[in-house]
């Protein structure tokens, strides 16, 4: 059964609780409204926080214990000063976010819903149903626009040896990921890796491979055109070329082809447009 749909069933019911999607996630449910969203493809908002050295794994796992039956683990991490609430609310929207684009339209065997189940961090943000919904497809049409084909998303991240341009602009983003591709790691699994959200990381994959800076998969050469025989014209009689006459000095016409010459200014001026032309590329 698709997530979605069952999702929708629980938004319209008001359910509270956590929708189980196997092994590949879990929604949380506040009232029919979801306020938390895990996907194992994507990072979650503890490894953000431990990958970014807002907080220790330690310290996550501490919170997490202390916290277990309250679920109110971010209020207390904004108490303690570790978060501001700003910070805690953020990130926990880009999670969601990320994991939304990931864990629905999947189709999951068998979901399960565990009424009453809240997640340890508590309830920082609110989101619509059909508003996630509508942000995914925002997002997946993004991507299109970037790059129009998935393979990039399962490839390992390849920079390419040698640029054609001059000059390259690089958002941070893009410039972690080029500084941390090592030809074997996908972009989710480096978005893992900086801690950063997977989305995000594809896009800029995408991106580069659109500006010429990735490895890309190459495309299958297109078969040649059959080739055409040429036929000669066949000789007619008295068609053959006469010579042209002498002018009134005695000489043959001159060409109206360009006369070729050797002069160094001329070879220069062709250098130059050369060059030019190949800053254009």
């Amino acid at each position: 059964m698709p997530i979605d749909d069952m999702l929708s069933e629980l938004a319209e019911s008001k359910a509270t609780g956590a929708l189980k999607a196997g092994r590949s996630g879990t929604v949380y449910l506040s009232k029919g409204r979801v306020c938390y969203v895990e996907c194992a493809r994507t990072p979650t908002v503890e490894e953000l926080l431990t990958v970014s050295g807002r907080i220790t794994s330690h310290g996550v796992k501490t919170a997490r214990q202390t916290t277990a039956a309250t679920a109110d683990g971010g209020d207390m991490l904004v108490r303690r000063g570790v978060l501001s609430r700003g910070e805690l609310q953020l990130c926990v929207l880009g999670a969601t976010l990320d994991a939304s684009f990931f864990l629905f339209g999947a189709n999951v065997p068998k979901p399960r819903f565990r009424e009453g189940d809240r997640h340890w961090l508590g309830i920082q943000w609110f989101f619509d149903v059909p508003g996630l919904f509508r942000e995914c497809h925002r997002r997946r049409a993004r991507l299109d626009r970037a790059w129009p084909s998935a393979e990039l998303d399962s490839r390992p991240v390849v920079p390419v040896r040698r640029i054609r341009a001059h000059h390259v602009m690089l958002t941070a983003l893009q410039w972690e990921i080029l500084l941390n591709a090592d030809a074997d790691t996908t972009p989710i699994e480096l978005a893992k890796r900086i801690g950063r959200p997977a989305y995000t990381t594809l896009l800029a994959v995408r991106e580069m491979a659109a500006a010429g800076l990735l490895e890309t998969p190459a495309a299958a050469p297109e078969p040649p055109p059959p080739e055409k025989r040429l036929e000669l014209p066949k000789r007619v009689a008295g068609s053959a070329p006469r010579p042209e006459p002498p002018n009134g000095n005695g000489r043959r016409a001159q060409s109206s082809f360009p006369e070729i010459s050797g002069d160094p200014s001329d070879v220069n001026l062709l250098i130059r447009l050369r060059n030019a032309l190949e800053a254009f590329q």
